[in-house]
């Protein structure tokens, strides 16, 4: 197919970046992945999974198995020529792989199904970059909890080099750093009497008491009414789920291990119904007691129901979408909250959030307290798209990317950060209309379009990859049945390609990162009084900054007296 990638301008002066190529994909190809450095595919489809060259788009190496689906996949470098997989089946079976030398092992399964009665369940599947280190979100029997693996990748990569056998079964095996339930303490005598605040362990259990209270309330409100006792209670009891994030040393406390690239230090969760963030340390559990579950060993308190979640890339900030249309962002070198925005849609609950841009690699260590701008996407569950730019003394700006849709058609299913161009982000509706959206500049850069013969697979929830490296998009496809086709072409699904390099129309968003933003070198710090005297350092720097702020506010309020009030 020869490329399009030339731009064509519609009536309405934005352009059109058209397809640069196409290839036909194995059936029912249900999920899609780039490797981290951008040399690979993987695909998962019915049967098993296969690898693909990025470049060329020809198959290089697969893993089959009958009567298998797989539903989600991963894939991360662990040398020039060693990667790991992840994947999860449709029946929460979840595997990790080896790719070496155009053949993929099989080198574990973390949920292994020793007693069907028992059968722990894989919700969620995530490597962390590298591949040193894994995490899963388990259910069985009404229980859901977090499990962190480290994966012995040095051993692993000895075992690659030397295998003659894909189908071989001796490998090292994994090691479960930490298992985290959600926290169950005795709340009365937690609540008997106000916390210390010298004590920092009362003040966490106080907190995490609270919580329990409120979350169990919450949940008991939510169930409509029922006359089956059976019902009311299963759904009164149904079980929480749990978002976390993988945290390299960036705080105050993170420094007790010592940085090294791509160190994994500690894992953020929270659970549904839950105002707080909890932060645990990835160490060696207390061979005295290793069947007790931890306690958090940082909490995060936030006034509301969290949501939704993010990290930024550089690992600094971690960004929560709460009840009530607010947004927190944490900065975790300071241990204190870079912002508090309060959304203009506040009668639609956030639904996602994430980080646009990077934040900036520097070797200055008074970047602590800087007044960098922080820029988010949020998506609203009303389907409206909001971005909110701010930083530590200045005040948060909101702007509206897009209203909420009057046809349910045009409801935003992905809204996915270009990492490779600077600001911009990937939007894709219901209808299967994509566009590159300049979130920092509210505009639409340009549409997608897949062939007229062609309609994008499930646009409710597409089947895509973002490749970082190659600056392109991979994205399934199938033949528009209203078509005049034959059975066999309707029933084969394409992989289209946009290659934004290709094109004039980026080429003033394009950005180079690192080669791994998420190894560049992070500060930390000891001790809380280095931080308290950075802190103070950069207060005495920022004097007027504030005061010029501050003076900006009082003027606002004497202007808006009444509207202020009525707030």
């Amino acid at each position: 197919m020869e490329s399009a990638h030339n731009a064509k301008t519609s009536r309405d002066e934005t352009p059109t970046l058209e397809l640069t190529g196409m290839i036909q994909l194995p059936g029912n190809t249900n999920c899609l992945t780039c490797s981290d450095d951008g040399r690979y595919l993987c695909l998962g489809h019915s049967g098993g999974l296969s690898v693909w060259c990025a470049s060329s788009l020809n198959r290089v190496a697969g893993w089959l198995q009958d009567r298998l689906e797989m539903t989600s996949i991963q894939m991360t470098s662990m040398s020039k020529t060693m990667y790991l997989l992840g994947t999860v089946d449709d029946m929460g079976v979840a595997r990790v792989f080896g790719h070496h030398s155009d053949s993929i092992h099989l080198l574990c399964v973390t949920n292994i199904m020793e007693d069907i009665n028992k059968r722990s369940i894989c919700l969620s599947f995530e490597l962390f970059e590298g591949g040193n280190y894994g995490a899963a979100s388990l259910s069985c029997g009404g229980a859901v909890w977090l499990e962190v693996y480290q994966f012995p990748s040095a051993a692993w990569l000895k075992e690659l080099e030397n295998a003659q056998n894909p189908n071989s079964s001796e490998w090292s095996p994994v090691t479960v750093m930490i298992q985290i339930r959600p926290p169950k303490i005795p709340t009365e005598k937690a609540l008997s009497s106000p916390p210390e605040t010298s004590q920092p362990t009362d003040f966490l259990m106080h907190c995490l008491a609270l919580d329990i209270i409120r979350s169990s309330s919450h949940r008991l409100e939510k169930p409509p009414f029922s006359t089956d006792e059976g019902k009311r209670k299963e759904m009164n009891e149904s079980p929480r789920h749990c978002t976390w994030h993988f945290l390299l040393p960036c705080g105050p406390g993170d420094s007790k291990a010592e940085f090294q690239p791509g160190l994994l230090v500690a894992v953020a969760v929270w659970w549904s119904g839950s105002c707080n963030l909890l932060q645990y340390f990835l160490k060696k559990p207390p061979k005295s007691s290793p069947n007790v579950d931890p306690m958090p060993d940082v909490l995060w308190p936030n006034a509301m129901e969290i949501l939704c979640s993010a990290v930024s890339k550089c690992n600094r900030y971690i960004a929560l979408g709460l009840s009530d249309a607010l947004v927190c962002v944490w900065d975790r070198r300071s241990g204190a909250p870079l912002s508090l925005v309060l959304m203009p849609e506040a009668n639609s609950a956030l639904f996602r959030v994430q980080f646009v841009d990077c934040c900036p690699v520097t070797d200055d260590d008074f970047q602590i307290f800087t007044a960098e701008k922080v820029h988010l996407l949020i998506l609203c569950k009303s389907g409206a798209i909001q971005t909110v730019t701010t930083g530590r003394g200045t005040k948060p700006s909101t702007k509206q990317l897009s209203e909420r849709p009057k046809d349910s058609k045009d409801l935003p299913t992905v809204t996915a950060s270009a990492q490779f161009l600077q600001g911009l982000s990937l939007v894709m509706q219901r209808s299967g209309k994509m566009s590159i959206q300049d979130v920092i500049n509210n505009t639409t850069v340009c549409f997608l379009t897949p062939p007229t013969t062609h309609l994008i697979t499930t646009p409710h929830s597409p089947i895509y990859a973002l490749n970082s490296k190659q600056q392109s998009l991979f994205i399934r496809g199938d033949q528009d049945t209203s078509c005049s086709v034959t059975s066999e072409e309707r029933s084969q699904s394409q992989l289209f390609v946009f290659r934004f390099a290709e094109s004039d129309i980026f080429k003033q968003h394009v950005v180079s990162y690192p080669e791994s933003t998420r190894q560049q070198q992070t500060l930390s710090y000891n001790t809380l009084k280095e931080t308290c005297n950075l802190y103070l350092q950069k207060r005495a720097q920022s004097v007027e900054e504030r005061n010029k702020t501050l003076t900006q506010t009082w003027e606002q309020l004497q202007e808006n007296p009444m509207k202020n009030c009525s707030k």
